[in-house]
């Protein structure tokens, strides 16, 4: 796989105008791009999806869906009809809609959420009732055993799900990624790139260091590149 598949630019923004400025210029040096609640509320699903791809870039979906089985299988399906390439589930919807998911998702790779990396262990245990040190490799279990492609965690749970074998077959996608020029801002459980695909991410979701990189840095292209040429090296 060519590195620049494995970046996935989170596109948080509010309108298709602030999207068509960005994904025309990044499409060529990243993989995909990953669209979520703020702009899918904004401008509606179909419209985001298909604008993004128009202007070139793979649509990462997440939509983060977390409901009964009959309705997150009717969400699936429209990922298929839609072209969406990467979407998500939150893995504590329950292996049932899992299955539900995995069974409907046609050429879409589904992705479970486990634990949001704005959510550190005091706060895990209180939703959860147990740390992300257990809860992440059993959501990852969940999610393997019900047939779906990957599962989105911080890469400081990458140790854990590495030490699977029975998960090494899932895409490990990870958000919170800050290379070390870059502000960790609202993330709790960080990482920078190569940190991330040295423990084992497959995939790494890079917003605002991007989008907004430090003037030392340049450009999003700029920023871009000074990712690829870390996790090159």
């Amino acid at each position: 796989m060519d590195l620049k598949e494995k970046i996935i630019v989170a596109l948080d923004v509010d309108s298709l105008a602030r999207a068509s400025a960005i994904v025309p210029v990044l499409a060529p040096h990243v993989g995909y791009f990953k669209v979520g609640l703020e702009l899918l509320t904004h401008a509606g699903a179909p419209a985001v999806v298909q604008h993004i791809r128009r202007l070139g870039g793979k649509v990462f979906f997440d939509g983060k869906f977390c409901d009964i089985p009959n309705t997150v299988e009717g969400a699936t399906r429209a990922m298929d009809e839609m072209g969406v390439s990467l979407f998500t589930i939150h893995a504590s919807c329950g292996p049932e809609a899992l299955k539900a998911a995995a069974g409907v998702k046609g050429h879409a790779k589904a992705l479970a959420v486990t634990v949001l990396t704005s959510i550190d262990d005091p706060t895990c245990e209180s939703i959860f009732g147990a740390p992300t040190a257990t809860k992440v490799p059993q959501f990852a279990r969940d999610a393997s055993l019900a047939g779906i492609d990957g599962v989105v965690c911080s890469g400081q749970e990458l140790a854990y799900l590495g030490a699977d074998a029975g998960l090494s077959g899932l895409l490990k996608v990870v958000p919170g990624i800050r290379p070390s020029w870059a502000a960790s801002q609202d993330q709790k459980r960080v990482m920078t790139p190569a940190e991330a695909m040295k423990a084992g991410a497959s995939h790494l979701v890079i917003g605002r260091p991007i989008l907004q990189p430090p003037m030392g840095i340049g450009s999003p292209i700029d920023a871009i590149a000074a990712i690829l040429k870390e996790l090159g090296s």
